[in-house]
């Protein structure tokens, strides 16, 4: 079986009612969790941004709490265990700057946990691949934005 396009999706629900439409999103909720957290975020966060960042950074900070600083093997599962529900939630919203604020809460937490991952050439590298990727984001953003998040960003860079 081929898949089709998005373009013919679109046409065919659109061309769908409404009450079949609602079942067709139903469905596929659930079959997967990550389809279901979508769809949350969709109908009750995409509104709020502010809001629905602030509530991945409380989950953020308790994932963070749960490190195991002693054992550097276990400490960088789960660093990139964060990092995969922070880019998880970013990818949700779609929204540059709220990639910006996550990704530098994240960074900021990291050199918070005392972890010296500067040592750890894959944790050093993961660090400077989400300063890569904060940049990227800001250069797409208006340039008042940019000038709010520059300090920010620089102090990231000092990480030693």
């Amino acid at each position: 079986m081929t898949t089709v396009s998005i373009s013919e999706i679109k046409k065919e629900l659109d061309s769908l009612p409404a009450t079949e439409l609602t079942q067709l999103c139903l469905r596929l909720a659930r079959y997967k969790k990550e389809n279901k957290e979508l769809l949350h975020y969709l109908l009750f966060a995409a509104h709020d941004n502010e809001t629905y960042a602030s509530q991945v950074k409380e989950e953020m900070n308790e994932l963070f709490d749960d490190i195991n600083a002693s054992n550097l093997y276990f400490a960088k599962k789960t660093i990139r265990k964060i990092l995969r529900v922070t880019n998880k939630h970013i990818r949700y919203t779609g929204d540059k700057q709220t990639e910006v604020v996550l990704l530098i809460y994240f960074c900021e937490k990291l050199k918070l946990t005392g972890i010296p991952f500067y040592k750890n050439k894959a944790l050093e590298n993961l660090y400077l691949q989400q300063i890569k990727k904060i940049n990227v984001a800001l250069s797409s953003l208006h340039d008042d934005i940019q000038y709010d998040f520059a300090k920010q960003v620089a102090a990231l860079a000092h990480y030693r």
